[in-house]
C-alpha cells in the first residue's frame, strides 16, 4: 500500500494535481496552530482562505514544532503546519518525504527570518561603520556594561535556552572577552526583551541576540548584525551548539540558516488540488508584514484569529496574488 501511495503522490507532483477532480465541499482539513504568535496568526490565515476562498472545512489543532512533524509522518494529521523549522528535522524530514507522507510545499513561507545578533538602528546611524560583528566587537565602549563600563556588554540568552550555549561558544568563538566583552545573562525571556527595550527607547546602544520574526525585532525595526563566514557544518554542529566540556574550541561563525517550511500531508494534496497547492507555494510572508502584524498582536493583546481579519483587510496587495481572482472575490466578501 505504501509502495502504490506512493506512486499516485508522485504522479499527482509530476502532473501539478491536474488529475484531482475532488470538489471544494468535499475537502476537509486540519492546519497545526503552533504554540507561538507568528504561527497562530499564519494558521488562522490560513484557516480563514481555505474555508472562505476554497470552501474547506478546517479544524486547527494544537502544535508544536517535533509532536506535530511526528503526528503528521505517522499518523497523516494535522494536514498542514504553516510554520515548521525544520532545523530540527531535516533528515527525518527527508525520510518522510521519500516515503511520501509529507512534502514540503514552500521553502521560504516568510522572507528575512532568522536567529542572530541585533543591534538598534539609532546604532547603525550614529556609527555607520558598525557594519559587521568584527567592527562591533572592536568597539566594546559604545556598548558599556551596566556594573563595569570599562567592558562592552553582550547579551546572550538565557539560562536553559538552546541558544544559551550557543551564545556561550560563540562568545568563546570570537575571543569576546579578550576583545573586553562581558556576556550578560538576561534571566528570562521578559529580562532579554526589556533589556532590548530599556536601551532602544532611552536611545542607548545595545548589541544582543534575538530572532525573526517577532514583534521586537518589529517594534524597534531592529538591524540584523552581518557575523561573516559561514564556518563550516562540524564547527557548528560539533561545537558550536554543544556545551564547553565537549568542546573548548569553537571558530567564530555566522548563524546557522534557518530552514523554516510550510509542509503538508498527501491528504492535503489529495483534496485540496491544484489551487491549493499554489496556494501555499504562492503564500509568502515579507518580514517586515510580518513582524508589523506581530506588534500589532502584542500591542492590541489580540489573538491569532482578530489579526488574521486585520491583516486581509490592510495587506491586500499582499495575500491577492495567493489565490485565484474568483477566490479572492470570496475572500474579500467574507470579511
Amino acid at each position: 500500500m505504501t509502495y502504490l501511495r506512493n506512486i499516485f503522490f508522485t504522479v499527482l507532483l509530476a502532473l501539478g494535481f491536474s488529475s484531482i477532480t475532488t470538489t471544494a465541499s468535499a475537502c476537509s482539513l486540519t492546519v497545526a496552530n503552533m504554540n507561538w504568535a507568528s504561527a497562530n496568526l499564519m494558521a488562522e490565515v490560513d484557516k480563514f482562505i481555505l474555508e472562505n476562498g476554497f470552501g474547506c472545512e478546517v479544524e486547527l489543532v494544537e502544535g508544536a514544532t517535533m509532536p506535530t512533524f511526528t503526528s503528521m509522518a505517522e499518523k497523516g494529521e494535522p494536514d498542514v503546519a504553516p510554520e515548521f523549522w525544520a532545523n530540527a528535522a531535516l533528515v527525518p524530514l527527508q525520510a518522510a518525504e521519500a516515503e511520501g507522507t509529507i512534502v514540503s510545499l514552500n521553502k521560504a513561507p516568510i522572507t528575512g527570518l532568522g536567529e542572530g545578533w541585533w543591534i538598534p538602528p539609532a546604532t547603525l546611524e550614529a556609527h555607520p561603520e558598525l557594519t559587521s560583528a568584527e567592527a562591533i566587537l572592536a568597539r566594546p565602549d559604545l556598548f558599556p556594561h551596566p556594573e563595569d563600563s570599562s567592558k562592552g556588554a553582550f547579551v546572550g540568552c538565557p539560562a536553559g535556552w538552546g541558544c544559551q550555549l550557543i551564545n556561550a561558544q560563540q562568545y568563546k568563538g570570537w575571543d569576546m572577552e579578550a576583545k573586553g566583552w562581558l556576556l550578560v545573562d538576561p534571566g528570562s525571556a521578559a529580562g532579554l526583551d526589556g533589556s532590548m527595550a530599556k536601551a532602544v527607547e532611552r536611545g542607548e546602544n545595545w548589541f544582543g541576540y534575538y530572532w525573526s520574526p517577532t514583534s521586537m525585532i518589529g517594534k524597534y525595526n531592529m538591524v540584523s548584525v552581518d557575523m561573516g563566514e559561514w564556518g563550516g557544518d562540524d564547527n557548528w554542529h560539533n561545537c558550536v551548539v554543544k556545551p564547553e566540556q565537549e568542546c573548548g574550541d569553537p571558530k567564530p561563525t555566522s548563524w546557522i540558516k534557518s530552514e523554516v517550511y510550510t509542509i503538508a500531508s498527501s491528504n492535503f494534496v489529495e483534496q485540496a488540488g491544484q489551487d491549493g497547492i499554489f496556494y501555499l507555494r504562492s503564500r509568502t510572508w515579507p518580514g517586515p508584514v510580518m513582524n508589523s502584524m506581530l506588534v500589532y498582536m502584542a500591542d492590541n493583546q489580540a489573538e491569532g484569529s482578530d489579526a488574521a481579519i486585520e491583516f486581509l483587510l490592510q495587506h491586500e496587495d499582499v495575500w491577492k496574488d495567493w489565490v485565484g481572482a474568483d477566490m479572492r472575490i470570496k475572500i474579500k466578501n467574507a470579511l
